[in-house]
C-alpha cells in the first residue's frame, strides 16, 4: 500500500492565481473573498500581485486589498511580483511572502514577462535582496514546469536546473507550475526525479496544478506518494495563465481537501467554509465555478428517500 505523508500545507491562490484570468473584480469584493478564506484554517493565501494595471487588469489596486483585508495570526499572505519595483511596492504594503516566476520555456517567458529566461533569473536576485533587506521570503516558481504550449515538452532535467538557479540566488522554497494542465502522474514522478538526482530536498518543493485535462486530483496523489507536501490550489476551480492559450481552472481548493481528509490526511481546514467561500467566489465573478462540491457536495452529504 502506498504511504502518504498525514499531513500537507495548502496555498490558496484564487483571489490572485483565480481572479487574473476574470474581470476586473473590485477590491472590495477581493477583499471579502479573502477575509473569508482566511476563516477558513488555511494558512496560506496568494492575496495580490504587483503588476502593472495594464498588464493585468484585474490585478489593480493590491496595495488597497492588503490595506484592507484583516490580517488572522497565523496566516501568510503572498504576492506575486514581476520585478524589483513590484518586489518594493509588495515589501511597502507589508505582503508576508513575495514570489517569483521564471518559466521553463523561452517562449512563454517572453510572452509572460517580456525577458528571456536569463534576464528573469538575473532580476531574481535583485528581487531576493531587496527583500531580504526587509526580512520577507522569497519563493521562486517555475511555470510551464510539465510541458508548454507553444514549445511542448520540457526536459525535467532543465525545470530541475532552473530550480537549482532560484535556491542560489536565495530563494526559500521552490514551486512548480502545470501552466496549461499538461502534467499527468507519470510527468510528476520525472520531475520529482529529476529533482531527486539534483539533490533538491523534498521538503522545498510545492506543486501548482491545473484541472484543464482533469488530472489534477491525480497528479496530487503522484506527488504525495513521492513525499511532496505542499500544494497550490484555486477556491471553485478559479484561474487560468493570460499568457497560456488553453490555461483553464487550478486545481479546485474545496475538491482537494474533501479527498485528502477522506484520505486521513490532515490540511487544518474546515471543508465546509470552504464550500461556503466557493459560493461566495462563485457570486462575485457571475458564472458557474467547475467545483465539484458546489454542485455534489461531499460524500457525506445525504439525500433524503422519497
Amino acid at each position: 500500500m502506498t504511504s502518504y505523508p498525514p499531513a500537507v500545507s495548502l496555498r490558496e491562490v484564487g483571489p490572485r492565481d483565480g481572479l487574473q484570468n476574470e474581470a476586473t473584480v473590485p477590491v472590495g469584493a477581493r477583499v471579502r473573498l479573502i477575509d473569508a478564506l482566511s476563516a477558513t484554517g488555511l494558512r496560506r493565501i496568494e492575496a495580490v500581485s504587483f503588476v502593472s494595471p495594464a498588464a493585468i487588469p484585474s490585478m489593480a489596486g493590491a496595495a488597497e486589498v492588503m490595506e484592507r483585508i484583516e490580517r488572522r495570526p497565523g496566516v501568510v499572505y503572498s504576492a506575486l511580483v514581476p520585478n524589483a519595483r513590484g518586489a518594493h511596492d509588495a515589501v511597502a504594503a507589508r505582503v508576508d511572502e513575495l514570489e517569483v516566476v521564471v518559466s521553463a520555456s523561452e517562449t512563454h517567458n517572453q510572452k509572460n514577462v517580456r525577458r528571456t529566461v536569463a534576464e528573469s533569473l538575473t532580476g531574481v536576485y535583485e528581487i531576493v535582496e531587496l527583500a531580504s533587506a526587509a526580512a520577507v521570503p522569497v519563493e521562486g516558481i517555475v511555470s510551464t514546469s510539465f510541458g508548454c504550449p507553444y514549445e511542448g515538452e520540457v526536459a525535467p532535467q532543465r525545470v530541475a536546473q532552473l530550480a537549482g538557479h532560484l535556491l542560489d540566488s536565495g530563494c526559500a522554497a521552490l514551486s512548480f507550475g502545470d501552466t496549461t494542465g499538461m502534467a499527468t502522474p507519470a510527468r510528476v514522478d520525472g520531475l520529482c526525479d529529476a529533482l531527486e538526482a539534483a539533490r533538491i530536498d523534498v521538503l522545498a518543493i510545492g506543486l501548482h496544478f491545473h484541472d484543464t485535462r482533469g488530472t489534477a486530483l491525480a497528479n496530487v496523489l503522484a506527488g504525495l506518494a513521492r513525499g511532496v507536501t505542499r500544494y497550490d490550489a484555486s477556491i471553485g476551480g478559479l484561474g487560468g495563465c493570460p499568457y497560456a492559450p488553453g490555461a483553464s481552472g487550478n486545481a479546485v481548493t474545496e475538491d482537494l481537501v474533501h479527498m485528502l481528509h477522506d484520505m486521513n490526511i490532515d490540511t487544518g481546514v474546515d471543508l465546509d467554509a470552504l464550500i461556503g467561500c466557493a459560493a461566495l467566489a462563485q457570486a462575485l465573478v457571475g458564472r458557474e465555478l467547475p467545483s465539484a462540491m458546489l454542485h455534489a457536495g461531499p460524500r457525506t452529504r445525504l439525500v433524503r428517500a422519497s
